[in-house]
């Protein structure tokens, strides 16, 4: 899961490949696409939710759902999709690559659900065995009318599967909430972009 080098692009896709048939890693019921409230939480596991205003009006809730689905919330620079072109769809696996501490890692996740509401939009995700977690992430965008907010609601929960990250795990969950806050202004942006950029 680990490498010195940057893995290669036919490398990404048999990876992909072999993930395909692979189930959730956790084999449990974390009930992630309840929110915060209904998430069960094993011993053994971390909880990790952060949310925050991103936007106003329906216009920023247009842009966000926009950015979801070319998986802005992962660009970025250390953390990206590696396939891209993966649609927000139930079943359809993801691949995401992490670049820190001179290691380059590509982890595997299977969507598990989608939310695509009114006023809501996201998914959630659980790891594969190609995977250097155990857990499940759920992404939200939100949107309220009355108020005009649209927020970004960020929920996993995890805890680590392959030796190295148990070894640093210190160092583990600063990355987590580093991948977090970076998200988050990664969202803001890409809503910012928009409003000065309509098309």
């Amino acid at each position: 899961m680990f490498s010195l080098r940057r893995p290669t692009e036919a490398e990404v896709q048999e990876q992909l490949r072999r993930a395909r048939g692979l189930p959730a890693s956790y084999g449990l019921d974390l009930r992630t696409e309840g929110g915060r409230e209904q998430v069960i939480c094993p011993r053994g596991f971390a909880l990790d939710y952060h949310r925050s205003q991103i936007g106003q009006g329906q216009a920023a809730f247009t842009a966000a759902k926009e950015a979801f689905r070319r998986w802005l919330q992962f660009d970025l620079g250390w953390v990206r999709i590696a396939n891209p072109q993966a649609p927000i769809e139930q079943g359809e696996v993801v691949a995401v690559e992490a670049h820190s501490l001179w290691l380059w890692s590509i982890n595997i996740s299977r969507i598990l659900y989608v939310i695509d509401e009114e006023d809501r939009f996201g998914f959630g995700y659980g790891t594969t065995a190609m995977h250097v977690e155990r857990g499940e992430e759920r992404f939200l965008i939100e949107y309220y009318p009355i108020s005009g907010a649209v927020f970004y609601d960020l929920l996993a929960v995890s805890q680590p599967a392959h030796w190295l990250v148990r070894l640093g795990y210190f160092f583990t969950r600063s990355q987590q909430h580093r991948f977090a806050r970076d998200s988050l202004q990664r969202m803001r942006r890409s809503i910012q972009d928009s409003s000065s950029n309509p098309q």
